[in-house]
This record gives structure tokens, sequence and C-alpha cells, in this order.
């Protein structure tokens, strides 16, 4: 007797693609579920005040470590199956994590659940570029999924504040398991295979880029509490600039890189990088520090910080039929151009905030410009960095998107933390008028990321017109545009 196939031969496109947005949602909300949570999980666990802060750190530090390595396996060992590893993993750490008893064993936990999203999140988008060729319902795919990614943030805050609120903070982490094991049970089924590529792992580019990822997100996280010119924040990022420099002269030199150096070729591709890390970076504020405005400063609960991102969470999703409705008949180009200028006007709007301003209007209706802008321009930078990618090199490109997503969350936050240290004159108790403009300052900076991804778009629309008319666009710069 021959049993069926464990596939159909032709996917199931609209399984495939909830899948696959399960398990970016579900990693990507998981680096801020336990965000309204902290104060819970120091006084049950038992952390102090320094180590606190590594129940989000340890998350970064292996997943952005970890993604580019986790990208090239996708490529040499089958992506469904690296997806379905990772998954796995992800759910097991999860219910870890959940179940923790002690301090040490969260953050271990919250480590392994990094490793795991390092691994299965490259894979989503190379599994979605495969699946989805065609132009038209590629786009629209690629729009869903960069929604998706840039609302993770503010739902898990959401769910965060309702499970803190009314049940444990555990079920942030729990809540990953029946859906993982849901997403695994579908996976076998219904997700596209790729035929793994003959080939080796680079080993010293694999070791070079993981160890100065590391080192880089490491810097950064340090000089948020230590400062800037701390041994502590200097030696790991002066590693960082070494390593990958390394990594940048053995990929030369490789026959099979782990990233083809080609993918920064396109002034498309790199812009969309750099323009990504901008605006995440910008975004991470919002998330973080406007948090702590309506709780510090305006008195909120965490139920109530987490139902004020709602309308922001909704403008997100809304963008994706406002990018299918217009992507035909507008320029991408163009549209990046107004999305990010309506993100500047959102932003600098919020940058107005006092002690005394209410959420409606003036915290309300800044959101909404913000969300409009930040929710458009996801799309369009995910879009912009999957394009011209041979099937081949998809996992790499998916990687450097996603990488390009987590540096942003890390440098801006970073950058940003330091911002608002120095606006409050480092007072870890300031009143709420000087928190306030501690947090009107962050909002000032934001506002300026959002500023130069505006002058990368601008850039990227240079290089079109250059192209179209046939002359030679200008050569970017093959590493700073991903940093």
């Amino acid at each position: 007797m021959t049993l069926p196939p464990l596939r159909p031969s032709t996917p199931n496109k609209r399984v495939v693609l909830a899948v696959i947005l399960a398990c970016q949602l579900m990693m990507t909300l998981d680096a801020s579920i336990v965000t309204t949570a902290l104060p819970h999980i120091k006084d049950e666990l038992g952390f102090t005040e320094s180590s606190l802060s590594w129940i989000q750190n340890s998350y970064v530090l292996v997943f952005g470590g970890l993604l580019l390595l986790g990208a090239r396996a996708g490529d040499i060992l089958g992506r469904r199956r690296v997806f379905t590893v990772g998954t796995g993993l992800f759910t097991a750490a999860s219910l870890l994590a959940g179940a923790a008893e002690s301090s040490e064993l969260l953050i271990a936990a919250r480590a392994l659940q990094g490793l795991a999203a390092a691994f299965a999140i490259p894979a989503t988008l190379a599994l979605l570029i495969t699946t989805f060729p065609a132009p038209a319902e590629r786009t629209r795919a690629i729009a869903i999924y960069s929604a998706v990614i840039g609302a993770g943030g503010s739902i898990g805050i959401i769910v965060g504040g309702v499970f803190t609120q009314y049940l444990s903070w555990r079920w942030g982490l729990l809540v990953n398991v029946p859906i993982g094991i849901a997403i695994l049970a579908l996976s076998p089924r219904h997700l596209p295979d790729t035929t793994p590529q003959a080939g080796r792992v680079d080993i010293l580019g694999a070791i070079s880029i993981t160890f100065g990822m590391s080192a880089l997100v490491y810097g950064l996280v340090q000089a948020a509490g230590a400062g800037w010119a701390s041994a502590s924040t200097l030696v790991p990022l002066a590693s960082a600039v070494v390593l990958i420099v390394a990594f940048v002269l053995v990929e030369r030199r490789n026959a099979q890189p782990i990233v083809p150096l080609r993918l920064f070729g396109n002034l498309e591709r790199s812009g969309a990088y750099l323009g990504r890390i901008l605006i995440v970076g910008a975004m991470f504020s919002t998330f973080y520090f406007l948090s702590q405005f309506l709780q510090n400063v305006r008195g909120l609960s965490p139920l109530a910080t987490g139902f004020a991102y709602i309308p922001l969470t909704g403008m997100f999703f809304a963008m994706v039929y406002v990018v299918r409705l217009l992507a035909p008949h507008v320029s991408k180009v163009v549209l990046l151009i107004v999305s990010l200028a309506l993100a500047s006007v959102g932003m600098a709007w919020l940058s107005r905030l006092d002690a005394d301003t209410a959420f409606w209007p003036g915290i309300l209706l800044p959101l909404l410009v913000l969300g409009v802008g930040q929710g458009i321009a996801i799309i369009l930078f995910t879009d912009f960095g999957m394009a011209g990618i041979a099937p081949e090199d998809a996992g790499a490109g998916s990687g450097l998107v996603n990488t390009a997503h987590q540096l942003g969350g890390s440098i801006g936050l970073a950058l940003l933390t330091v911002v608002f240290g120095a606006a409050v004159h480092h007072d870890d108790t300031p009143n709420t008028v000087i928190a306030a403009h501690g947090y009107a300052t962050v909002f000032e900076v934001a506002t300026v990321f959002y500023v130069l991804a505006l002058l990368v778009a601008l850039a990227i629309l240079v290089a079109g017109r250059h192209r179209s008319l046939g002359r030679p666009e200008p050569t970017p710069a093959p590493v700073g545009a991903a940093r």
C-alpha cells in the first residue's frame, strides 16, 4: 500500500502564508511581550536592576549574532528542514522559559529562543519568496509579512499587558507552545521544500560574522548602561570592527561564502538595508520609551499602555491594503519617499509632548500619522531588500533583511537610551517634568533617523533614474550599507 505524500505537489499558498506569518509573528512579538511584565519578573525571580535587562539582551545577543549563519544553513540543508527545526527548538525554549524558577534559567531559555529564531526567521522570508514568484502576489505577500514584522512589537506589548494584568507574565512565553505545535503539525504537509545546495559551511566566515555581530550587539547593549567611553563598551565594539572587516576579506576569497557580497552590488538593496536599520531604530524608541512615558508620567496601567498601541498596530495592517492598491499606479520609490516624510512628521509631532500631554489628541494623532508612514516604509524596504535576488540567494538575502532589522533595534535602542540619560542628567528617578523632557528629546533624535532614511530613499530614486537612462549607478560601499 502506497502512503500519500506528506504535501501536495502544488502547495496551498494560503496555508503556506498562514504558517510563515504565524511563525514570524510568534518570534517577533516575543522580543517585546515581556516588556510590561519586567517589574513582576524582577520581584518573582529575584533579578537585580542590572541583571533584569538580560531578559531582553540574552535574546537579542544570540539572535543578532547567529542570523546570517541561520540563513546560510537554510540554503545548504533545505529551508523547510531548518524552519521546522528552528520552530521546534523555539517552542521547547518557550516552555522552558515560561516554567523557569530562577533568573539564570530564564536568561538561558531566552538565549535558546534567540538561537532558534536566528535559524527559523531567515527561512520564513526565503520560503515566502520561493512560494510567491509572480510579482503581484509576491508584493501582496511581502506587504502582509512586513506588516506582521512592523506590528509584532506593538502586539507583543498589548498581549503582554493583558497576560501580566489578568493571568501571569509566564503566559506571555507559554502561549508560544500551542502556536509552535500547530506550526510544526502543518509544516511538513504544506510548506514547499527547497533542494539543499551542494557545498559546505564557510567556517571562517561563519565564525567571524557570528562573533562580530555578537560583539557589536553586546557593545551597544553595554553602551546604554556603562557609557561609550567604558572599556566594556569599547573593547567589544573594536572587536566587532576587526571581525566584520575580517569577514568581508574572507567572503571575497571564498567560493561558497556565507553571504555573497554580490547582494550589496545593487543600490536599491544596499539602501534598503541601511534604511531599515534607521526606521527600525526610530520605531523601537516609540515602543520602549513611549511605554515608559505612559506608565511613569501619565500613570497608565500595563494593560492600558498595551491598548494605547492598538491604533498604531491597526495602521500597520491597514497599510497592507494601501500598498496593494497604490503599487500598480505609483512608483514604489516615490511611495517610499512620501511614507518616510509622513513618518518624520509623525515622530516630530510626538516629540512635542510634555508632562501634561494627554493621549487624545497629543499622542494618538501623531501615532496614527507615524503608523501610516512606518507601515508603508517597512513594506517597501522589505521589497527593495529582496529585489532581484536569485532563488539560490533567497536565504542569504532574507538573512540580511532580518539582520538589518535586528541591528536597527539594537543600535537605535542603545543610542536613544544614552540620549535619554543625558537629557535627564542620568537621574535614575527623574520627576515627571524632567522625564517627559527626556522622552521628548529621544523622539527628536528619532525624527533625525527618519530624515536620514528619507535621504537614503532619495538616493535609491536617483540610482533608479540613472539605470533607466542607461548610465551606471554609483557603486555602493559593500559593508557601510549594512551598518
